[in-house]
């Protein structure tokens, strides 16, 4: 998607508010605009930030060519279109770098501008951020529960097309091992995984020449889908066409725990001690949890991974909080905000364990402890690149060092308490 414009991923009411503002002379004053969750989604009690150098990329083709403004004409004024098609972000950007774990009320992406340029960016900020976070967030929760073994990413058919390639990411990002996503390979780099559906069985007369024909184009080393029919025979056909260095069987249906155990005793007496079980079929963080002491050897997770796992959106707004050095703030029933620009620190214990999140606006007495941790990292300055973004690997690592940071009950998948708590500061 790289060149192509995003400017029309926005809401009709941005430009309108754009238009009004260019009118009466309000658009150039100084704001800040902070994005934020009020709350985590139900049950959750900590989020990861996913997508930011997605944001990135999207901010720096957010430019109205021909094509765009064409598609304005007639509902905007001239004025207003005219100021578009010289439009650039030329502010600042703040916020938690991708793979950082956050709490309520953190302060995940700042931006400084005129009215005018920070506006028209919410509608593109919050889509990218709300969904990847939403599918990170889902997919730390499955692989902390999976425990060290490896999880597939394989959503892409339960989704819009353009989010299964971003739910391929986070969830890479999350710490999958692999996706079935080609177009994820392709833009990210992210490694892929698959063999065989119940088709391809389907297809031929036999299951004996169904496996013989995926072993004869793949190897032994492949993965032989073995509950098209019945489990039992299909575990003894896969071994009996690719001997007992068979890589793995999958299973895709049925109670997957008991038939795990039940497969690993089969093939144990086959003598295909080292053929992996893989099991795949609506999973999701709490069944992964309940397989863990069966003997599974990986997952494949798809429907519950791109929807969030029942939280699509991670909840987040994009809320003017400062206009011209002046702080301002929402106070609607509950949907309020806090008023000025904030920064936040993460308080941690000589261990290393996460203790509290502070939150305090700037220029507030905060007092750094000596284990105290800068949670927000400059993004732009002027509209330009503030620094390279980490690598996918290391916001991976970021993940996975947040998790170790946490207290070992911020890890549970019941209800309960955000991991640790938010702590404001104001003066």
């Amino acid at each position: 998607m790289t060149g192509t414009s995003t400017a029309l991923l926005t809401d009709h009411y941005e430009l309108t508010m754009l238009a009004a503002a260019l009118a009466d002379g309000t658009a150039e004053r100084e704001c800040v605009f902070e994005t934020f969750a009020r709350r985590l989604p139900s049950g959750r009690r900590y989020g990861v930030v996913g997508g930011t150098a997605r944001v990135m990329d999207a901010i720096s083709r957010f430019t109205f060519g021909e094509a765009e403004l064409a598609q304005l004409s007639g509902v905007l004024d001239q004025a207003t279109l005219d100021w578009l098609a010289d439009y650039r972000f030329t502010g600042d950007v703040d916020g938690y770098a991708e793979g950082e774990l956050y709490f309520p009320g953190s302060p995940l992406f700042t931006v400084r501008g005129t009215f005018a340029e920070g506006v028209v960016l919410e509608t593109l900020v919050l889509s990218i951020l709300n969904h990847d976070s939403a599918i990170v967030s889902a997919g730390a929760r499955m692989v902390s529960a999976a425990n060290g073994r490896p999880i597939i990413e394989m959503g892409g058919r339960r989704t819009h097309e353009e989010a299964a390639v971003a739910s391929a990411r986070a969830a890479y990002l999350a710490g999958f091992a692999t996706t079935s996503n080609l177009e994820a390979k392709r833009r990210y780099g992210i490694p892929t995984a698959g063999t065989c559906a119940h088709a391809f069985t389907l297809l031929h007369d036999s299951e004996h020449a169904a496996f013989t024909a995926q072993v004869e184009a793949l190897g032994t080393d492949t993965t032989l889908l073995v509950d098209t029919y019945d489990i039992t025979q299909g575990i003894e056909t896969a071994i009996e066409v690719a001997g007992t260095g068979l890589g793995a069987i999958r299973i895709d249906s049925g109670d997957v725990g008991v038939l795990a155990r039940q497969a690993r005793q089969q093939l144990d007496s086959l003598g295909a001690r080292n053929t992996r079980i893989v099991v795949s079929g609506d999973l999701d963080e709490y069944a992964i949890a309940a397989l863990r002491a069966e003997p599974v050897d990986a997952y494949g997770v798809g429907t519950s991974l791109v929807t969030g796992s029942g939280s699509p959106t991670a909840g987040m707004v994009y809320k003017l909080v400062e206009v011209d050095g002046r702080p301002v703030a929402k106070r609607s029933s509950h949907k309020e905000s806090k008023a000025g620009r904030k920064a936040a620190l993460r308080r941690h214990k000589p261990t290393g364990t996460a203790l509290e999140e502070v939150v305090y606006v700037v220029g507030a007495a905060v007092e750094e402890e000596p284990h105290d941790r800068q949670l927000q990292v400059p993004l732009l300055r002027g509209g330009q690149p503030a620094g390279e973004l980490p690598s996918l690997e290391e916001s991976r690592q970021r993940v996975r060092d947040g998790l170790v940071s946490l207290p070992w009950e911020g890890l549970k998948l019941s209800q309960g308490e955000p991991a640790i708590p938010t702590v404001y500061v104001e003066k």
